[in-house]
């Protein structure tokens, strides 16, 4: 079982990585139903990008270390992780990275960027 997000991008959030909410972290905030909804403008543009700049310097060496990890494998557990170096926090920020890309695309894209996140 799976929580998504739907609207003007679409995914998955990570499984026991990923809250709902973590669109919070790129400067909205939601209304609190079955699912929370986040609107997104080219005015939050700079808090967008701000936050993934952030992401990318808290993770540092790790964000590289994570991309390869990922190409090879389409799953994990924590002895995987941990044989890679890898903590749950830099699991949690990459995710929230990818995330956060996929908000800035499609403001840059679109003007705006509207989804509904499954709680």
């Amino acid at each position: 079982m799976g929580r998504y997000y739907h609207g003007d991008i679409e995914g998955k959030f990570w499984f026991a990585v990923q809250s709902s909410v973590s669109a919070e972290r790129f400067g909205q905030s939601y209304i609190e139903p079955d699912y929370v909804t986040f609107d997104f403008s080219s005015d939050d543009l700079d808090s967008i990008n701000a936050e993934i700049k952030k992401i990318e310097d808290d993770l540092g060496e790790y964000k590289q270390k994570l991309e390869d990890f990922f190409k090879e494998k389409s799953g994990w557990n924590d002895k995987m992780l941990e044989d890679a170096g890898i903590t749950k926090k830099h699991l949690e920020d990459y995710a929230d990275l990818e995330l956060g890309i996929k908000i800035r695309d499609c403001v840059v894209s679109q003007g705006s960027c509207t989804f509904d996140a499954e709680l």
